[in-house]
């Protein structure tokens, strides 16, 4: 008897030895082995083919595709489908970026589209393709009708900001590839892009699956010249058709699975997200600042950010804080570090602990990082992926349904930024109150002079209050809700773009508050004087100064606030200390 297996012949060997010789046995545990090398040589090859296609795809787009540049070639970074980065995308957005396709992403693209071509030239009926969506999925429709019985969105429109990330995004998960789009559809997209037409997208309208398809279509349509449309350079609204044509812009043609192509993805959850993860970093880096002021104003002390302390509990956003808190106030056993004279004069003071709103500074904003590090990592992933469906792979010649488009992953990752960044506003708040409080503080009610005849900072907190408050009803996750849509068919969704909405709500909140208590602690920071603060915040309070006056008197606090909230938001309170520190 010959054997096709060794390891058949091992336990043939074996049953021999223990007085099992029945010639069955032996036959059909040789046809089971048989099998299952069978079923493993078809694992392998299908593991080898899609190993090609990964292959395929790091080598083609690893250093080319979609191109980011600050309006001239040369100055330029580059994102390709894998690696569009947060930054980039708001760049795009808030400053003016343009986008432009690389040859390498150029053939990506084309050889996607000509498995669409081969498939509608054999006149197969294919989801996504010919076809209808959700419960007519199986009946056959014009490609054309997609982009009329899909915009239905409702509400504010987004910013043209907003738009142009959106925008920028859709573009990016085509280059890909895996959308089957045509190349030329894509370079009318760039160019209305680029040229600053905008088509109107109302917010409202997505469940996050399948996909953010109201307003996706909204700006399909826009790009097909119908609806109406944003004029960057007029900064007036008017019909799409007449504003593409006034720039000499070509509406785009659909052809067979365009349609579906430009309007199944989680783009306006993943770009509104994007805005929040961005915004909420300069909050978080800030925000160890205005605390640090905040400790200097009440008399805190450093003891409770000592190395041993953090090291013996060494979550990184923590162990961060802590040596930023270090590295900008006063220490007296680092003879290397700033002075302060505000520091030096309560030296001997006895205070041995501070409360929880300055000695756990560190654990408090700490997860507040880490939380934004988790959630960039989320969105980074989800910029750079393919959310169509069906997906085209021209690798294997076909198509896939999936579901790409599901935006459970971004919409979870945005409830959490929320509940995270909202923590910054609720130890701030509490802050607030201490420094605010007299009997807390040391220094003059409300922060004012001649308190009964002044309120001060008394309403300030108050709108502090209001906001904190407001964020803790919008912190509740969207995403623990799903609907079902469709007839049942789309049963299950994420609720992603009320997550990413809600969260652009929670950040905003976040920075007023914020701005508010900077505002309070530099005002303090006048009753210490002479005596000064160390330098790195010693130039924050000039920054500040320089933009509002000290508080002598009541008077209209609100473009004070708005001062304080613009130097955040733009990164001043940050850069003027970064330029202190070493690393």
């Amino acid at each position: 008897m010959t054997f096709e297996n060794s390891n058949l012949k091992r336990l043939v060997d074996h049953n021999m030895k223990n007085g099992e010789t029945d010639l069955l046995t032996v036959l059909i545990t040789n046809r089971r082995l048989k099998e299952e090398n069978d079923d493993l040589k078809l694992k392998i090859k299908q593991l080898e083919s899609e190993l090609q296609i990964f292959k395929n795809n790091n080598n083609s787009n690893s250093s080319n595709g979609v191109r980011v540049s600050v309006n001239d070639e040369n100055n330029s970074s580059r994102s390709n489908g894998n690696t569009l980065q947060i930054d980039d995308l708001v760049n795009i957005g808030y400053n003016g970026y343009k986008v432009a396709l690389t040859p390498e992403v150029e053939e990506i693209i084309q050889k996607g589209r000509r498995v669409i071509d081969e498939i509608v030239a054999s006149n197969k009926v294919v989801y996504g393709i010919n076809t209808g969506f959700g419960l007519f999925s199986n009946v056959t429709i014009p490609n054309e009708q997609i982009k009329i019985s899909h915009s239905t969105g409702v509400g504010t429109p987004l910013t043209p900001a907003r738009t142009r990330m959106l925008f920028a995004l859709r573009i990016n998960v085509l280059a890909k590839g895996f959308s089957g789009i045509s190349l030329e559809t894509v370079r009318r997209a760039v160019a209305i892009l680029n040229a600053d037409c905008l088509p109107i997208v109302p917010e409202k309208g997505t469940v996050g699956a399948s996909g953010d398809l109201a307003p996706l279509s909204h700006l399909a349509l826009g790009m097909m010249g119908e609806g109406k449309m944003y004029d960057g350079a007029t900064g007036k609204v008017g019909p799409a058709g007449e504003i593409l044509a006034a720039y000499n812009l070509t509406p785009i043609d659909l052809a067979a699975k365009e349609g579906l192509a430009l309007i199944n993805g989680t783009q306006l959850i993943s770009s509104l997200g994007a805005e929040a993860v961005h915004r909420s970093r300069i909050i978080a880096d800030t925000a160890n600042i205005v605390a640090a002021i905040t400790l200097e104003a009440l008399c805190g002390t450093v003891a409770a950010f000592h190395p041993a302390i953090h090291n013996a509990r060494p979550h990184s956003g923590q162990k961060k804080v802590a040596a930023f808190m270090r590295s900008v106030l006063h220490d007296k056993n680092d003879a290397n570090g700033f002075k302060s004279e505000i520091s030096e004069s309560h030296a001997n003071c006895g205070c041995v602990q501070d409360s929880y709103t300055l000695r756990c500074i560190p654990q408090v904003h700490g997860i507040v990082h880490d939380t934004i590090d988790f959630v960039e990592g989320i969105l980074s992933t989800e910029l750079n992926s393919a959310t169509d469906n069906p997906m085209v792979f021209p690798d294997l010649n076909t198509t896939m349904s999936g579901g790409n488009f599901h935006g459970e992953y971004p919409a979870k990752a945005l409830d959490y930024l929320a509940i995270g960044i909202h923590e910054i506003s609720n130890i701030s708040e509490r802050r607030l109150e201490r420094l605010v409080n007299h009997q807390l503080s040391g220094l003059p009610a409300f922060l004012v002079k001649e308190g009964g005849l002044n309120s001060g900072f008394m309403i300030s907190h108050c709108t502090a209050a209001a906001l904190v408050s407001e964020n803790k009803t919008l912190c509740h996750p969207s995403s623990v809700d799903s609907l079902s849509t469709s007839a049942a068919k789309e049963d299950h969704v994420s609720m992603g773009g009320w997550s990413a909405r809600k969260a652009l709500m929670v950040v905003d909140n976040v920075e007023h508050v914020l701005a508010i208590e900077l505002l309070a602690c530099i005002q303090a920071l006048d009753f210490h004087r002479p005596n000064k603060t160390t330098p790195p915040l010693e130039a924050v309070y000039q920054l500040v100064r320089s933009k509002v006056p000290y508080m002598e008197k009541d008077r209209f606090i609100q473009p004070d606030i708005e001062a304080c909230l613009e130097l955040i938001k733009t990164g001043q309170v940050l850069n003027v200390v970064k330029s202190f520190l070493k690393n």
